[in-house]
């Protein structure tokens, strides 16, 4: 079947269960993640740690905590909202949310490499390091996606 002849209807249905496909592979990660996280503290090695290891740690919990929030959203969204008839909704707030949790993932990540890299090398080569991760999520997950699809938009209005 064609876009065209795909109805209105149809094309929710399907946006709806790609984005909570999509939202299962992210949620997975970012849970094991959190809880990983949330075993940190209970180290011995922590009680020895400096002030500046446990802010990263808190607002690493915290970047993965509200990354679970928004990526774990859509699906509740969907089992409120979808006998109601609101698939349009459900697909466009749960794209916001999942790209904010995204972010918050990104986010969180990067403050897990970084808190890595001051365990294994400390100092100004550990911030190098989460520098670099922040890098590399930011641009393969938000950048060149953004990119391609400016200029995808932009091609399309040459073409018209």
């Amino acid at each position: 079947m064609s876009e065209a002849e795909e109805s209105s209807q149809r094309r929710l249905a399907r946006n709806v269960n790609e984005l909570l496909q999509e939202l299962r592979v992210a949620q997975a990660g970012v849970q094991i993640l959190f809880g990983f996280l949330l075993s940190i503290a209970f180290t011995d090695k922590y009680a020895s740690v400096g002030g500046y290891v446990r802010v990263t740690h808190l607002a690493t919990i915290m970047c993965a905590a509200i990354a679970v929030a928004f990526l774990t959203a859509p699906a509740a969204w969907h089992r409120v909202l979808f006998r109601q008839g609101r698939r349009e909704d459900i697909v466009n707030s749960g794209n916001t949310f999942a790209l904010i949790g995204l972010g918050f993932l990104a986010a969180a990540m990067t403050g897990t490499v970084l808190l890595l890299a001051e365990v294994v090398v400390g100092g100004w080569p550990a911030v190098v390091v989460g520098a670099l991760a922040f890098l590399v999520f930011a641009g393969l997950w938000f950048a060149l996606p953004f990119a391609s699809r400016s200029a995808e938009g932009a091609d399309e209005r040459e073409s018209a």
